[in-house]
């Protein structure tokens, strides 16, 4: 069954793109996220945005684009002491920090960035800070790339082993923009070296704000498609499992964004994370994150559940055994649309699984219900997901399955989704269908006649002018292998046994009595009648 669960590059929805509650792929670095020098000083520069003159604040200068020329020749002159130096690349960090509108491409113009470069390799801690925090913020910006072909990655790689621990921090917040650019950029800095004292500096912050900045660059070096060689990250699994226990709530969101990226492709990849801890296995960990109060965690998390269940069976069952579903309903409630829309892609890649994994699903006929219901009443981005958990149960279940989910509506919630436009959507109702009126032949169900009352034949017959070949073909084969005319005069003993307006199947209760742990699931199932 692996073939058939979902890829997120093989489907067409993009559950990440725009997400503004991942971690940003870059920051920049105004005031107060580092412990800078002389707090007072950049706290007041955070309210100068002017970078098209000079002016004076509090007797104290703020340099603009007219004084380039002046800081240039601070930073160039060979006989400038310390002081000047330092007056001279806080002059163009004032400027590259500002709220609005930076100007970034006049700095470069003026030749600059080499001198930034260089300064990393001052030997004065001050220096070195603000020349990594001017790097860090062009880097924020689209001229990534530049830094890095002026040869700025090697640099700022080693001052991750600097004594002073806001050098350590700037450079990895800069290297975190830089690897946050694209993945070409991100191979770049881990081919220079930049994991292993990242990821000291990690195991051994000096305080809070380096850990947390630290943890967000380890994100960006694990970020981006094509994905990161293995090898060159697996260093880093073992610490992200770790992270995920951290008290700093940021702190585990990015190792848990990071833990998704990396997971996020083949088995073997998927294999890779889930055996980063030795200790408790990581499943358990990320299945008991899914109760945290925080969305920011709960998105990454769910995403990276959500690419085991993708892998294969044994990947499958053990977030099943790590006790996902009993956090689905809750999750299906989350105010988060994309959270809903996770749960859902979580909940289609087990139900693609093997029929046990399908049984899990089929012992909560309130969680099958919410599904369907779903299907039919909810957004388009939902209702397309919870299409595939129906659609997965159909096709790659028992006869039984197929019984159980019919008995719950499953026909008249695929024939709603026969309205839709998207053709992939539609081709793969229309196979669902045909398992279904199979499986009625089968059994003998008259599914055909509550596809009628659903108006599926009416929706059928208008998708016969879809301008898709493969719709078009489809409806043509289901309406006449299940409606033609030579079925008019059906046989009456095809008709399912009614009650009022209850139709009884007698689901089989031994389909539901492979695990011996779990009670049967208990049928009362009645049609839901086109009026209602």
């Amino acid at each position: 069954m692996e073939e058939t669960r979902r890829r997120r590059n093989d489907t067409s929805i993009k559950l990440r793109k725009n997400n503004k509650d991942e971690a940003l792929a870059k920051r920049r670095h105004m005031t107060g996220s580092v412990a800078t020098p002389n707090l007072v000083e950049e706290q007041m520069d955070a309210n100068v945005t002017d970078t098209t003159s000079s002016s004076f604040v509090g007797g104290r200068r703020i340099y603009s684009v007219v004084d380039i020329p002046i800081l240039l020749g601070k930073l160039q002159n060979p006989l400038s002491n310390t002081e000047e130096l330092l007056e001279g690349i806080k002059g163009f960090r004032r400027m590259l920090s500002a709220e609005r509108d930076p100007p970034v491409q006049a700095v470069l113009d003026s030749g600059a960035l080499e001198l930034f470069i260089k300064l990393l390799d001052h030997n004065d801690p001050d220096i070195q800070f603000e020349a990594a925090w001017a790097l860090t913020n062009v880097a924020s910006t689209e001229h990534t790339a530049v830094v890095v072909q002026y040869g700025a990655v090697p640099h700022l790689v080693k001052l991750l082993m600097s004594y002073n621990p806001n050098v350590r921090e700037q450079c990895a917040w800069c290297l975190g923009n830089i690897a946050g650019d694209s993945p070409e950029l991100r191979d770049a800095v881990l081919n220079a070296g930049g994991l292993e004292p990242l990821l000291q500096n990690i195991r051994e912050p000096a305080n809070a704000s380096l850990l947390g900045n630290a943890v967000w660059t380890l994100s960006n070096f694990c970020r981006g498609k094509p994905q990161p060689d293995i090898e060159l990250v697996r260093p880093a699994l073992p610490i992200l499992a770790f992270l995920t226990k951290c008290s700093i709530k940021e702190v585990v969101m990015d190792a848990c964004w990071a833990l998704s990226y990396l997971s996020d492709g083949s088995d073997e990849r998927i294999d890779e994370v889930m055996n980063c801890d030795k200790d408790v296995p990581i499943c358990n960990t990320l299945v008991e994150l899914l109760d945290h109060d925080s969305t920011g965690i709960v998105t990454p998390v769910l995403r990276t559940l959500g690419n085991f269940v993708s892998g294969n069976d044994k990947q499958t069952q053990a977030v099943i055994d790590a006790g996902v579903i009993k956090y689905v309903f809750k999750l299906f409630k989350n105010s988060k649309r994309n959270i809903r829309k996770e749960t859902f892609w979580l909940i289609s890649n087990i139900a693609a699984g093997t029929k046990l994994q399908i049984n899990v699903l089929m012992r909560s006929q309130a969680l099958l219900q919410h599904v369907l219901t779903s299907v039919e009443d909810a957004e388009f981005e939902i209702r397309k997901e919870a299409m595939w958990v129906v659609n997965n149960i159909i096709t790659g279940g028992s006869d039984q399955h197929v019984e159980a989910v019919c008995a719950l509506g499953a026909i008249r919630s695929l024939s709603s989704m026969l309205t839709v436009q998207d053709a992939k959507i539609l081709t793969v109702v229309l196979g669902a269908l045909e398992k279904v009126f199979a499986v009625g032949e089968r059994l003998n169900k008259n599914y055909a006649l509550l596809f009628d009352e659903a108006e599926g034949i009416e929706h059928l017959e208008a998708l016969q002018e879809h301008e898709n070949e493969e719709v078009y073909e489809k409806s043509v084969l289901l309406l006449e292998q299940f409606f033609g005319a030579e079925e008019a005069n059906e046989n009456e003993n095809l008709e399912p046994k009614t009650d009022g307006n209850a139709f009884s199947f007698g689901v089989a209760q031994k389909l539901f009595e492979d695990d011996a742990s779990d009670s049967p699931m208990q049928f009362n199932f009645t049609h839901r009648s086109t009026n209602v």
